[in-house]
């Protein structure tokens, strides 16, 4: 503090020499993991396809793109992700004002449940909707109504899985504006509709935008749920990447397609920074606990059972549809699918049940490989941010630092696919020769649990007011024991919750970890996955189980992190 001062005095700006190293320095760890571990798979796989003989072949992007079935691939995925997205708004955003304006009972239950379908595993979805609407399900048994080869099935799971994505981000900011707004503009002559257009409508549209563009990229990206659904009729841009690269092994037109879809993702990205930061604009917040209140008048409980029965019908139907199904067999209802889960057959060396310990196992692992990675990261964002030079225009630094940001969310809109055979062939000598290791799933697992780590303990980071830390400094405490006496306790909450949505997402991760997991240790989505490929009743009750497994251990870490989470924090996620 003195020698900031005493530099002013003398005419010259403090030093941000400190700073900048220390920030650095935390970026160090995340920056080098990403391009290990992202960047060089990612990059090792595009070359692979795009080089022949030392040269680029970039004529090959004509070639593919102008194949019809290429063609027909990329419209689909386009136009589904938008259908998605457009009927997820429509049936979420008037739940997202039930979890932000009224109070009832069984309400953070319900919003724990609300929840699940968002950290299932995607096959654990496909495998629900499947046994909901497919050939034998409860549709089809009565009524004789069967869309597991329509696109409907695939919007529906869709709406399903990203139903809480739209609650959580709008209705965690609609629950903290402060109503007396609108009530306001309603005193003065407008009407109820008039007033939240005016007034409400252009305070919650960035976050209206931030969820649409994230639920476009979820489902731009989509893999599972339309492999298991969409058959062979439907095909989005990840899982033709994935045709082409372990059906054809046509690794040329899957580079230009991983490409396309990159290109894709980081317009998408941008977007959401955009909108992000427009969010940081001032409004006027206050405690969710002052704006929710009991139902008042018909109309307010009409709008009340109407979002419980579609959360019924829509989020918890086919979730039971599936446990039913787990113990639905020939012989009558019992647990013969569970029981044969305990012995290997021809499709596993090792008994499906063992792919339980193994997903724990991984998971586990790679929850605390993305702690470390994310929590670093997340402290380098939150150090002091670099002020806008004189010309208003931001540092080199700062646009590094969004560059960084962003960076660390590109694991959830790029192939997992791609990342996963990349890692097949590019850690595969000396000294990253990974392809046998028993770390080489944890560590692509934590590539996609890294940025719910971030983005779960970023708003806690920035929320500490850094005076404490300044304080903690000048009495002469080190950087290491500022962050243990001062951040960590503050920040023990968010570090669980991140924990448990680093866990939640990793236990179901499927796309990159079917290629690289080895046949003795499979993970539940890939034994799902397994069975559900093969016919007979048998294969199809133990996917039932081993999916209903999955859920409820799932939805049993949400639950604990549903306990841990601050009632007036809604976090970035």
């Amino acid at each position: 503090m003195v020698l900031a001062r005493s530099e002013v005095t003398r005419g010259r700006r403090p030093r941000p020499a400190r700073g900048t190293a220390v920030r650095l320095g935390l970026m160090a760890l995340p920056l080098a993991f990403f391009a290990l571990f992202f960047g060089y798979p990612v990059v090792a796989i595009v070359g692979r396809g795009l080089k022949d003989g030392g040269q680029w072949q970039l004529d090959r992007f004509a070639a593919v793109l102008g194949d019809p079935d290429v063609v027909h691939v990329l419209w689909f995925t386009v136009w589904q992700a938008a259908a998605s997205t457009a009927l997820t708004l429509l049936i979420a955003l008037p739940g997202a004002y039930v979890f932000a304006r009224f109070d009832f009972p069984g309400k953070q239950l319900l919003r724990a449940v609300v929840a699940v379908p968002f950290v299932l595993p995607t096959v654990v979805v496909g495998s629900a909707f499947l046994a909901l609407t497919g050939r034998g399900g409860l549709l089809d048994e009565l009524w004789g109504l069967r869309l597991d080869t329509s696109v409907w099935a695939i919007l529906l799971a869709h709406v399903f899985f990203n139903y809480a994505v739209v609650v959580r981000t709008v209705g965690g900011l609609w629950g903290q504006l402060d109503p007396r707004q609108e009530e306001a503009a309603r005193v003065l002559g407008a009407g109820r509709f008039e007033a939240w257009r005016r007034v409400t409508l252009p305070a919650l549209g960035p976050a209206v935008a931030a969820a649409a563009l994230m639920v476009f990229l979820f489902t731009f990206t989509s893999f599972g749920v339309v492999q298991i659904l969409g058959g062979p009729t439907f095909s989005t841009l990840e899982v033709e990447i994935y045709r082409q690269t372990a059906d054809f092994l046509d690794l040329p037109t899957a580079a230009v397609l991983t490409l396309i879809q990159f290109a894709a993702v980081l317009g998408v990205l941008a977007l959401h920074a955009w909108t992000v930061r427009r969010r940081e604009s001032a409004l006027r917040l206050v405690a969710p606990s002052r704006t929710a209140h009991r139902p008042r008048g018909r109309g307010q409980w009409t709008l009340l059972w109407g979002n419980l029965a579609v959360i019924a019908v829509l989020l918890i139907a086919p979730l039971a549809v599936l446990v039913e199904r787990s113990f639905a067999g020939p012989d009558g209802y019992g647990t013969v699918f569970y029981t044969s889960l305990r012995s290997a057959d021809s499709t596993f060396t090792v008994a499906p049940l063992d792919a339980l310990w193994n997903s724990l196992a991984y998971a586990a692992a790679a929850t605390a490989i993305a702690l470390v990675v994310g929590g670093l990261a997340a402290a380098a964002l939150t150090l002091p941010r670099l002020r806008r030079g004189p010309s208003g225009r931001t540092p080199l630094a700062g646009r590094f630092l969004r560059g960084f940001d962003a960076l660390l969310m590109l694991p959830l809109g790029v192939s997992a696919v791609t990342v996963g055979f990349g890692f097949l062939i590019s850690l595969d000598a000396p000294p990253l020769d990974l392809r046998a290791s028993w770390w080489l799933v944890p560590l692509a697992q934590a590539l996609v649990g890294v940025p719910f780590v971030v983005r779960t303990m970023l708003p806690v980071l920035r929320a500490i007011d850094g005076r404490l830390r300044e304080a903690a400094a000048v009495l002469g405490a080190s950087p290491w024991r500022v962050w243990r006496e001062v951040d960590l306790p503050l920040v023990r909450r968010a570090l669980l919750i991140a924990a448990g949505f680093a866990f939640a997402v990793s236990l179901g991760e499927f796309g990159a970890t079917v290629f690289i997991a080895r046949p003795d240790q499979p993970t539940l989505p890939v034994a799902v996955a397994r069975l559900l490929g093969r016919a007979g009743e048998l294969n199809y009750g133990q996917a039932m189980a081993l999916s209903t497994v999955l859920m409820v251990v799932c939805a049993g870490a949400l639950l604990v992190l549903e306990r841990l989470r601050p009632t007036d924090h809604s976090g970035e996620f």
